[in-house]
């Protein structure tokens, strides 16, 4: 499993839409070989599809495909926005964590779900990964 390691987030980037926040994220996972370029390419038609089910709670989405979409290796990114952007999600709106999900199977899915909400239910966790301006910030909380 590779979770959020060094190579897997960027911190403060600037981007002008959903679509670009989600690529973003995704080409972290693909350049890893951890995913193929058709699976950023299904997150995307989900997104523009079926809108921001992904933003899961305030200032965070959790885009991810399915894994016969190229997910190839349980992975999870994550790139923080320099200015929230809207995902069109009204009570979870504006975005500024976006956490990346990678699985070949659904059990590493799951898995990967439950790794990263005991991250998420922690509102410290939270602000600390906001806050971040280097990976340095966040390397403590992410290996808990």
């Amino acid at each position: 499993m590779k979770f959020l390691e060094i190579d897997l987030v960027k911190i403060n980037i600037c981007v002008d839409s959903a679509e670009e926040a989600i690529r973003n994220a995704g080409d972290l996972l693909l350049k890893k070989g951890l995913i193929e370029s058709s699976y950023i390419e299904s997150m995307i038609h989900s997104y523009q599809k079926n809108g921001a089910y992904f933003v899961l709670a305030p200032q965070i989405a959790i885009p991810h495909a399915r894994p016969e979409d190229g997910g190839k290796q349980a992975s999870v990114s994550l790139v923080t926005l320099k200015k929230p952007i809207n995902f069109g999600n009204k009570n979870n709106d504006p975005v500024k964590l976006i956490f990346c999900l990678g699985a070949s199977t659904s059990d590493e899915h799951l898995l990967l779900l439950k790794r990263l909400t005991a991250l998420l239910n922690n509102s410290t966790n939270i602000e600390t990964l906001i806050n971040a301006t280097s990976y340095n910030d966040i390397k403590n909380i992410v290996k808990e």
